[in-house]
């Protein structure tokens, strides 16, 4: 598998009323392929969030975007480029942080959930020193993440609902 620097393809999913920021790592291949966040069939996110939110499960990237919006969440990652091998994270190195200005300017985000751990060291070295809003480093979503059931995710995540 070739190891090649990427730009984070996806812009940020937010707008004027979100509160809370959802921060990945970077986009998985499967989610570059689809252009939009957690893309991969077995990834948990789309299926977490509403369970959370007492909510409809959303098919396509207008129902995700939607989800999002209605419960003034925002959606982005920690890592605007980086080397990577396919989609694993222990693979990433040479990381360029994105610039969370964007978002923070132009909404009512105050607080920031991190979706894994590599998301939140990201976050902590290298946008932290600039927002200065901490963040909750919550389990990944991934399947990658195997060591979380649903309802274990689900016991972390649900204070984003708070």
């Amino acid at each position: 598998m070739e190891t090649s620097r990427i730009i984070h393809p996806i812009p940020p999913l937010f707008d004027e009323n979100s509160e809370k920021l959802i921060l990945g790592s970077f986009p998985s291949v499967k989610s570059r392929e689809a252009m939009f966040f957690y893309g991969h069939p077995q990834n948990r996110f789309w299926k977490l969030l509403p369970l959370i939110f007492d909510d409809e499960i959303p098919t396509t990237v207008e129902e995700k975007s939607a989800l999002i919006l209605r419960h003034n969440l925002a959606l982005w990652d920690s890592i605007q480029s980086c080397v990577i091998t396919g989609s694993s994270d222990s693979s990433v190195k040479d990381v360029v942080p994105n610039d969370l200005s964007v978002i923070i300017n132009n909404s009512k985000v105050t607080q920031i959930f991190c979706n894994g751990a590599l998301s939140h060291k990201m976050y902590m070295r290298y946008i932290y020193p600039q927002t200065k809003i901490e963040a909750v480093k919550l389990p990944s979503t991934s399947p990658a993440n195997a060591a979380f059931s649903m309802d274990r995710l689900y016991e972390q995540w649900k204070i984003i609902a708070e």
